[in-house]
């Protein structure tokens, strides 16, 4: 992910978590933020929903969006920042100073942050070419600064999308070295990354948002689910002056985030060219209204995506081999949710079967944002499934 200064969501993780030995049971995200006296908020209620580097004076339309914290101020943090955003209600994940650390809008500061993308080549000074990462040993070094500072608040670190593509050339010396992540990982309580699939110059990237749930998986692995891990969402066309993100991308990925146990979005909306706008979405009706109506549903069901992922009571088989249907199920006081995705681009079927002596053998289903029911007989049921498409489903319990 880039600031402006470089511009140029049943019961059991299945199938590709399966495959990738990530069946562990979710964390609670309430848990993990109870670390902190001044953290994230441990209601059940909350799930950060974020949004990258934008200025403090478009807080109360983000707010109206579904956003409910900054991530990055750019030049900040700064008294007229601060100020701003607790005018809007907006919480923050900033740079560590002195004015953050003694000023009276301290309250909305719920973490710290680290230099962007440590893991990427760095540029030079002067312009001329570029020096390797950022040692992870460095980065760890810093962590401990910004912990001693001030210990009643997370350290998040943003990784770059080598965390998910181990040939992005933008590693330099350290291309094809993924072993380097376990390192970073030592020097956070919060971790993300971010990759832009749909806007991708690669073709062995390009259009395949597969990748988005793959760092995350990589992410929670490689940390032995010991951080608390977030991702980021491409919401703006970046830098590709042909090809923007459709509402139904940008769903998928944060479905495929939330089933692979990714506990926090943060949305990047630069647009670089072919005119640079810090703010794009806010600027493009379509995916607003799309991110919008997203965020709601995320919202709504956040005590829900903040329970335990049940485990061993569902099983998911696509309609042939090549198809993929990544489902999680969680359970809220009176219903099971399954939350499933096409994990391909290429339409596929897919059977649910549930076990578990609370689920009733023939109940009705809900497909939640669809204004449609599916029928549940000897504890099965099927539904088709478009390209990355995603579906979510409530299961009334007995």
């Amino acid at each position: 992910m880039r600031s402006r200064r470089r511009l140029p969501v049943l019961i059991g993780l299945v199938l590709s978590l399966a495959a990738n030995g990530l069946a562990e049971e979710q964390t609670k995200t309430t848990n993990r933020y109870a670390a902190w006296s001044q953290g994230l908020p441990t209601d059940p209620s909350f799930f950060p929903i974020a949004v990258w580097v934008q200025s403090p004076r478009n807080a109360q339309r983000y707010r109206e969006a579904g956003i409910n914290l900054y991530v990055g101020l750019w030049n900040g943090p700064t008294a007229e920042q601060l100020s701003a955003l607790k005018a809007a209600g907006m919480l923050t994940i900033c740079a560590q100073n002195e004015l953050a650390l003694n000023s009276a809008d301290a309250d909305i500061i719920v973490g710290w942050m680290h230099d962007d993308e440590p893991d990427n080549a760095q540029s030079r000074r002067d312009g001329k070419g570029y020096d390797p990462p950022v040692p992870p040993s460095q980065v760890l070094q810093k962590y401990h600064q910004l912990r001693d500072r001030d210990p009643s608040r997370p350290i998040l670190l943003n990784l770059g999308q080598g965390v998910a593509y181990d040939n992005y050339v933008g590693r330099g010396v350290r291309r094809n070295h993924p072993e380097d992540y376990q390192e970073y990982l030592e020097a956070c309580d919060i971790v993300s990354f971010d990759i832009y699939p749909v806007v991708h110059d690669k073709p062995e990237v390009a259009g395949k948002l597969e990748f988005v749930p793959k760092g995350v998986e990589r992410l929670r692995r490689w940390s032995k689910d010991q951080k608390v891990v977030w991702n980021c969402i491409e919401a703006s066309r970046i830098s590709n002056v042909e090809v923007k993100p459709t509402p139904q991308q940008i769903r998928a990925e944060v479905c495929m985030s939330l089933i692979h146990g990714s506990q926090g979005l943060i949305y990047f909306v630069h647009q670089f060219e072919p005119r640079f706008q810090e703010a794009s979405l806010l600027e493009d009706p379509e995916l607003l209204a799309a991110v919008t109506e997203i965020n709601a549903q995320v919202h709504q069901l956040a005590p829900v995506l903040n329970s335990p992922t049940l485990e061993g009571m569902l099983t998911v088989h696509g309609g042939s081999p090549n198809q993929e249907i990544a489902a999680m199920c969680k359970r809220s006081a009176d219903s099971l949710y399954i939350f499933a995705v096409n994990m391909r681009s290429d339409a596929a079927t897919a059977t649910f079967a549930l076990s578990g002596p609370e689920v009733d053998a023939r109940a009705g289903i809900q497909v939640e944002g669809e204004d449609r029911q599916l029928d549940l007989r000897d504890r099965q049921f099927q539904d088709e499934f478009p390209g990355y498409g995603v579906h979510i489903y409530r299961v009334p319990l007995p």
